[in-house]
């Protein structure tokens, strides 16, 4: 039985897709890559008083934010400022 890879952007339809199949049975579609396909950046840790991370959290909550988003967000401001 050939099975096809589903085309779409859709993650609903995707997450069904996957829920209802195997990756074994694209076996013949499926074919190894050889370079870097995702690639984070390098992680750094910041040492922060509890004070500051609550306010931090605060003002991330406010912007609607995850405050790692919103430190990210303050570096690259002072970077292209800089």
């Amino acid at each position: 039985m050939t099975h096809q890879l589903p085309k779409t952007d859709s993650i609903k339809e995707l997450a069904y897709f996957w829920d209802t199949h195997d990756i074994t049975d694209f076996d013949d579609s499926l074919e190894e890559v050889e370079e870097t396909v995702f690639s984070r950046g390098n992680d750094i840790q910041i040492y922060l008083e509890q004070k500051e991370i609550e306010s931090l959290k605060k003002i991330a909550n406010q912007r609607g934010l995850k405050h790692t988003e919103l430190i990210r967000e303050w570096i690259i401001e002072k970077l292209k400022a800089a």
